[in-house]
């Protein structure tokens, strides 16, 4: 649905991003992570259609973002990370007026603003100002605008941002049910969520990708050595007995009264896990924990984005949008005060003067 083959995108004082090439299925939620300025922002960008890559190509369910960009844009289900809506309109209205504006017509208008307030759990809102709204019921208006045309594809940018704890969950699950029949691209900073709601990951540093596969995949590719920690009832002598097991090249001891708990480096590929489970039983030790360390998300993300800026011969600035302009908005963004720039969405520039 979504594939993307060597884009870039320089601007003239960078490179914003540099050579990217990757892929998303339909029924697949993609994670897309990386530091701020490391081409997030400007690849989602090219995608929607508010920029046009400099080299490479980038096509949404078939459709060539520049060659065939409106027929790519109707395809594409937007959520921005400001929330792109008109604050005096009321939620249904808003909703209905996006549906028409995507090109939903007749008595289907109807039915689709129902279901989008449904997904989105606007309900109780749905008869409200949206100038009226908390930041958390703003963020689940637009991304209901984003589904309000059912497209194939969506593109969602910080999702969760402003929302409490249980609009948290609630909003992930509804991008778990969204992403069994769409492709998903799902940016965030939010490392727990990717776990929680993504297929695979994408990790991008300084405009390359620099990091793919799934979040188990990445752990056990940047994971030196496999460790095992283990937890006994009682002092029991355990430091000997477990480094004499095969492929266990380490074992640090931690021995109290109650406990002693011991900590297995291994040889790479190895897992001595039965072994130690076996050598418990058969000298009568009780075996309280037995579990196998794993890098976090956070560590494996931290180790790719400063292995590629270390490579770099400058840190790089912003995601390549210019500069702030006095109002603090970005120049060359391609998004006016309502914040989107697709067809007719709010916000957005005259169709013709897309690229």
């Amino acid at each position: 649905m979504i594939e993307v083959q060597n884009l870039t995108k320089r601007y003239p004082t960078r490179v914003a991003v540099d050579d990217v090439t990757f892929s998303v299925k339909s029924g697949e939620i993609v994670g897309f992570l990386g530091p701020n300025g490391a081409g997030k922002t400007t690849t989602m960008r090219v995608l929607t259609g508010f920029l046009p890559p400099t080299s490479g190509s980038a096509r949404v369910a078939g459709h060539d973002v520049v060659t065939d960009s409106r027929k790519a844009r109707a395809a594409v289900g937007y959520l921005p990370e400001s929330a792109a809506l008109y604050p005096e309109m009321r939620v249904r209205e808003f909703l209905a007026y996006r549906a028409r504006l995507e090109g939903v017509s007749g008595q289907a208008v109807g039915q689709r603003v129902s279901e989008a307030i449904e997904r989105c759990f606007l309900a109780e809102v749905a008869g409200r100002r949206i100038e009226n709204l908390s930041k958390g019921f703003r963020q689940r208006t637009s991304l209901a605008g984003a589904l309000v045309h059912q497209p194939p594809v969506l593109v969602l940018d910080e999702p969760t941002v402003g929302l409490d704890p249980m609009q948290i969950i609630k909003i992930r699950e509804t991008i778990r049910a969204l992403g069994k029949e769409r492709a998903v691209l799902l940016s965030t900073h939010i490392l727990p969520e990717v776990d929680a709601v993504c297929d695979r990951i994408l990790i991008i540093a300084e405009g390359r990708i620099v990091g793919e596969g799934t979040a188990a995949q990445l752990r056990q590719k940047f994971a030196e050595r496999p460790v095992l920690s283990a937890a006994f009832r009682g002092a029991v002598p355990a430091r000997d007995a477990l480094a004499s097991l095969p492929g266990v090249t380490a074992v640090e001891e931690h021995v109290g009264e109650k406990e002693t708990r011991v900590r297995l480096e291994c040889e790479p590929d190895a897992d001595p896990s039965e072994a130690v489970y076996q050598m418990a039983v058969s000298k009568g030790w009780v075996l309280r924990e037995l579990s196998r360390d794993q890098l976090s998300l956070e560590e494996v993300f931290v180790r790719l984005t400063q292995r590629r800026a270390e490579a770099m011969p400058e840190p790089a600035s912003d995601a390549g949008m210019g500069s702030p302009g006095p109002s603090g908005e970005r120049q060359g963004e391609g998004r006016t005060a309502a914040g989107e720039g697709r067809d007719g969405a709010p916000g957005s520039p005259d169709p013709g003067s897309q690229p």
